[in-house]
């Protein structure tokens, strides 16, 4: 691969001549491949158990592995089911560094395509709220996909400038990430074109970029709470030098140091942060910054130690409806019906307090509402299906955050089962007795026990209504 001289001399006023040698010499090594854990549905013990692939753990992730080029985990089954997102490794480290805890108000605001929102999303165990954002509308598209596989439902998916955000969520999160755009020097290995890219764009254009994003961040943090920012670049206007700026506007803003991996490198001048370099960790590259904002009190509340994220999911799915969920009584006379006849066959009960209708379209709310008037949003809670005539239709979102023990009537298909590929396709299927549980018209299609989509059942046929979108390909 040919570097721009313009870049090599500035990694080399970096590292210096003999470790630029070390970080060159990084280019030939292969390329390596990530899959993070989805800790809302499985704990990363138990993927190891029924994992079909050659994992090998990256160390400083407690749920993320490296898996082999060989492998094709996006055409698998367990893929579709949201149990795991593929991620560059090192990029796992900024969500898996900022200090969720269950209840938390999180903000991802450059957000898309997901692999950080759905991390904090896993972590949040359905309770709280996630707002993520992008101002892309694309990818903003591509960013609720994402999120809606992987089961979260208390979010929040706006399409915004942080300037805009910033107006309607002053002092409301905990915690904040901030994975700023950037000139991708750390992904250069990874996707050669971006080299172009750098030529035009580089850090001089980021870096005032990033010094308005994270500004605006900084209004949207209460004091007390949290925010990290990171790049997957190397170059010291757009790390190191965009804190010390931050630092000096925000006298309220300090840094917290990041837990010890032996391979991490402290940031230059800055023993808080950390860069992760390719030719000292296998991955591409990251700088990662953790800030706190004081709360004037003097108490700061405790990190757990490490700052690192050890918890694994005691159980397989978490409550998306969170903790206030009652019986369904309160406004239920004010809804249709066909919905009340839907949810009548869940073992389980639903806030519906928190239940609006919208046209046909109908919502559970997230825990914490918010003013979101004058905002571009493109979901607000998770979407529970449509109304049709005289029926109601249940969501693709909402079978992915449904516990089958949670549902009256599931088709229990075994990974390899020739059927549930077919069902992936959007094809109908027959099942036998064995498989079918209860005898609802609405049937959640399961693999190894994890909701695939939902079905209309007639005998022991299943009408597809996997979403057409999302389709095995």
């Amino acid at each position: 691969m040919k570097l721009p001289e313009k870049y090599i001399n500035s990694m080399r006023e970096l590292l210096g001549d003999e470790e630029l040698e070390a970080y060159l010499a990084s280019f030939d090594k292969p390329r390596l491949y990530g899959l993070r854990v989805n800790t809302a549905k499985i704990s990363a013990e138990d993927f190891l158990k029924i994992s079909p692939f050659k994992l090998t753990p990256i160390p400083w992730i407690p749920n993320g592995f490296y898996y082999s080029e060989d492998d094709k985990p996006a055409k698998h089954p367990y893929y579709f089911a949201g149990l795991y997102y593929l991620q560059e490794p090192s990029a796992m480290t900024p969500a898996n560094v900022l200090p969720i805890e269950k209840g938390d108000k999180v903000l991802d605001l450059c957000a898309a395509p997901g692999g950080k929102s759905t991390e904090l999303g896993a972590r949040l165990q359905g309770t709280g709220l996630l707002v993520s954002n992008d101002v892309s509308a694309s990818r903003a598209k591509a960013l609720l996909k994402n999120i809606e596989i992987f089961g979260i439902g208390n979010v929040l998916v706006t399409c915004e400038y942080p300037e805009k955000l910033a107006e309607t969520f002053g002092g409301f999160f905990d915690k904040i990430l901030v994975d700023a755009p950037c000139s991708g020097e750390g992904m250069f290995r990874k996707d050669g074109r971006l080299i172009k890219s750098w030529e035009s764009q580089g850090p001089e254009f980021f870096a005032p970029l990033q010094r308005t994003i994270i500004d605006s961040a900084a209004c949207m943090l209460r004091p007390g709470g949290y925010m990290l920012y990171s790049t997957c670049t190397f170059s010291r206007p757009e790390n190191e030098d965009n804190i010390r700026y931050f630092l000096d506007g925000h006298p309220d803003f300090a840094l917290r140091e990041i837990y010890e991996y032996p391979d991490f490198v402290r940031a230059f001048g800055m023993k808080e942060a950390v860069r992760l370099f390719p030719h000292h960790i296998d991955g591409e590259g990251h700088f990662v910054a953790l800030l706190y904002k004081d709360d004037k009190s003097g108490k700061e509340k405790t990190v757990d130690e490490g700052g690192i994220n050890t918890n694994a999911a005691g159980e397989i799915f978490s409550d998306t409806y969170g903790a206030k969920a009652v019986n369904i009584t309160g406004k239920s006379s004010k809804l249709p019906g066909e919905l009340l006849d839907f949810l009548s066959e869940f073992k389980k009960s639903f806030d519906t307090d928190r239940i609006t209708v919208s046209g046909e379209k109908v919502y559970l709310r997230p825990e914490y509402d918010a003013e979101i008037k004058g905002l571009r949003i493109l979901r607000n809670g998770l979407l529970l299906g449509e109304l049709k005539k005289n029926r109601f239709e249940p969501s693709q979102a909402l079978a992915m955050t449904v516990r089958p023990e949670d549902y009256s009537t599931t088709a229990r298909l075994a990974s390899d089962n020739p059927n549930v590929i077919k069902y992936l396709k959007g094809e109908t299927i027959e099942i036998n007795e064995k498989e079918l549980t209860g005898s609802s018209k609405n049937i959640l299609v399961t693999v190894d026990g994890f909701p695939l989509g939902w079905g209309r059942l007639g005998g022991l046929t299943i009408k597809n209504k996997y979403l057409p979108g999302w389709r095995w390909m």
